[in-house]
């Protein structure tokens, strides 16, 4: 039996080496063991995506062919990220070249609702990206503010809440999105009710209590969506940071609602809170749970530091895939080397991020961690159960549906970490650099070869 290893490796200039290492039977070793057990079988995998933005799309425009063959492939074709996952704002954001609504003016009909601002700069890149994935897309639409006049504070900015007499229309309002984007042949898989109910931003920003988000769920926006026939799309509430993840569930979920609401969606920005994961899959294991945002911001972590950046991302991946995560969205999939544009200065890093005087497209540490994670854990895998000798060494494993097994190893420290990986009465060693990510792969050929 043999496993394929792949390692990005070095904390200045980066490399990547490729191995093929062989099993052995299984010697009695007792340290620096990592096992691996696929007969213990947990969450199904749902797919890895990113976000386009107003911001990621304007700077996609900037691009030449090359720069875009290069930027759409690595992240959408089958044989390297394999994104099948985009999440979409509904309206501006703060990635937005400029605020904008679909019905800017007072108009209880709608009949004002323009599709301009999604068509200026999103779904060009939306159109491309489909293309180049060979396959339906699957959208999240997410809101991050009603429209001013629909609002208590009469702004798309600094929060406000949603006024009670317009909790009608507003429903009526986010099913015409998803319509928009269902009639240009695009599948809107999920809605988040209000990116970030919790947070008064400078930009594009709404509030909700758990009260209002359950009162406008169950009477308002999930009966106008079965209305308008689409009860296929999947329902997220809370989509925002981990911590307060598990009281904005159970605040929400009761009999009046869990059947109406697909699952919940989070944020990293506030620290690791796995647990609030575990205690949302204890007390509602039927419920999904997806991280719908991740990224740097430039005003908490240093721009330069790009492997210590990655290996912060890389450390919440696992530990979110450890602890019940079915589904990942990255933010911007692009952004200039300014971290925007952002018409609030709100600068963050990128995976890609472009230099329009140099004409550069630059490729981050995170898309090279991240490649990890998706290039190997495909849609429709199942995490198998595993230990690990050293908290020092992060581990997670999967079986993927055609029973190939994979593995991602994160040795965010500075020295080498030694491995004997065990698994079906075998051991094959490794080391993992020190500032390096690891995965590995095991192909269904090659353990049949061993089982027979």
């Amino acid at each position: 039996m043999k496993v394929e290893l792949f390692q990005t490796v070095g904390k200045k200039d980066s490399c990547q080496k490729t191995v093929v290492k062989e099993f052995q039977k299984d010697s009695g070793e007792e340290n620096q063991v990592i096992n691996l057990y696929p007969q213990v079988r947990d969450q199904r995998w749902e797919g890895f995506g990113g976000a386009i933005t107003d911001a990621a799309g304007s700077v996609f425009s900037m691009l030449n062919e090359g720069q875009k063959n290069e930027l759409l492939s690595f992240y959408f074709a089958p044989d390297q990220m394999n994104y099948q996952n985009v999440r979409i704002p509904l309206d501006s954001c703060d990635f937005s070249t400029q605020i904008y609504e679909a019905v800017p003016k007072k108009d209880e009909t709608l009949s004002s609702f323009s599709f301009e601002g999604t068509m200026q700069y999103i779904l060009p890149l939306l159109e491309e990206a489909q293309k180049r994935a060979k396959g339906k897309l699957k959208l999240m639409l997410s809101p991050w503010s009603p429209p001013a006049w629909m609002k208590t504070n009469g702004s798309r900015l600094k929060g406000g809440s949603l006024k009670p007499e317009y909790y009608g229309l507003w429903a009526k309002y986010l099913c015409r999105y998803i319509r928009e984007f269902t009639e240009r042949g695009f599948q809107v898989e999920r809605l988040s009710i209000q990116n970030e109910p919790k947070a008064v931003q400078t930009w594009d920003s709404c509030i909700y209590t758990a009260e209002e988000e359950k009162i406008f769920l169950r009477d308002y926006l999930y009966p106008q969506m079965q209305k308008e026939d689409f009860g296929d799309v999947e329902l997220f509430i809370w989509d925002h940071n981990k911590e307060r993840l598990f009281d904005r569930v159970s605040q929400v979920l009761d009999d009046s609602t869990e059947d109406k609401v697909t699952g919940a969606a989070f944020h990293w920005y506030s620290g690791d809170h796995f647990e609030a994961l575990d205690l949302v899959r204890k007390c509602y294991p039927d419920k999904k749970l997806i991280l719908s945002e991740s990224c740097l911001e430039y005003n908490k972590f240093d721009k330069g530091k790009e492997c210590e950046n990655a290996a912060r991302l890389a450390h919440d991946m696992i530990g979110n895939l450890n602890h019940g995560m079915c589904a990942f969205y990255d933010w911007n999939l692009l952004l200039n080397v300014s971290g925007g544009p952002n018409h609030v200065q709100n600068f963050c890093d990128a995976p890609f991020l472009f230099d329009p005087e140099e004409k550069k497209l630059i490729q981050r540490r995170s898309a090279q961690y991240y490649w990890h994670f998706a290039h190997f854990i495909k849609p429709g895998a199942r995490r198998i159960g595993h230990s690990c000798y050293s908290g020092r060494l992060e581990l997670t494993a999967w079986q993927n549906e055609d029973g190939e097994i994979v593995f991602v190893l994160l040795n965010a420290g500075d020295k080498d970490m030694d491995c004997v990986l065990r698994l079906e009465g075998q051991e094959v060693r490794f080391v993992v650099d020190g500032n390096a990510i690891m995965s590995g792969r095991i192909s269904k050929k090659e353990v049949e070869r061993y089982d027979s």
